[in-house]
């Protein structure tokens, strides 16, 4: 086997992801090992393993599969795209980071008004204010104009 190549178990151990993960990744054709052996072994290469860390460097920062998919092919084909491109792509996932943010934002203001409308004593919940606003069908719907 040559030395340069790395059996999967490696590969999840050197990245500290599993080994599972490693082979959804090639099911979702983020990955595809280098060659595999007649047994039918996976074996990566530091090129594997580079675009690997690829993978999980943009995941970190917000990138589903799909859109590390459309990353992967920009940076395939680095000289056919521009910067431009690669960074008006970054723009638009920094914008749908910023709806998810003033969502999660509404969603902690609604939490924070049903926390404060609970007494939070000793006595039983039969009228406790949140449960009460949770159960209001009426509370959470949008009236039509």
């Amino acid at each position: 086997m040559n030395q340069d190549l790395v059996k999967i178990g490696e590969l999840a151990k050197r990245t500290q992801i599993s080994v599972e993960t490693l082979r959804y990744y090639e099911k979702e054709k983020l990955l595809q090992p280098e060659l595999r052996t007649g047994a039918g072994y996976r074996l990566y290469s530091a090129a594997d393993e580079h675009r690997l860390n690829f993978v999980l460097h943009a995941k970190k920062v917000g990138f589903s599969l799909a859109q590390i998919k459309e990353l992967l092919a920009l940076r395939l084909n680095k000289d056919q795209h521009s910067c431009e491109e690669v960074k008006n792509y970054t723009g638009a996932k920094i914008a749908e980071v910023e709806v998810k943010i003033a969502d999660l934002q509404k969603m902690h203001y609604a939490l924070s008004n049903l926390y404060n409308a609970c007494c939070g004593g000793s006595e039983k919940a039969t009228s406790c204010a949140i449960l009460s606003s949770l159960d209001d069908e009426t509370l959470f719907t949008r009236k039509a104009k």
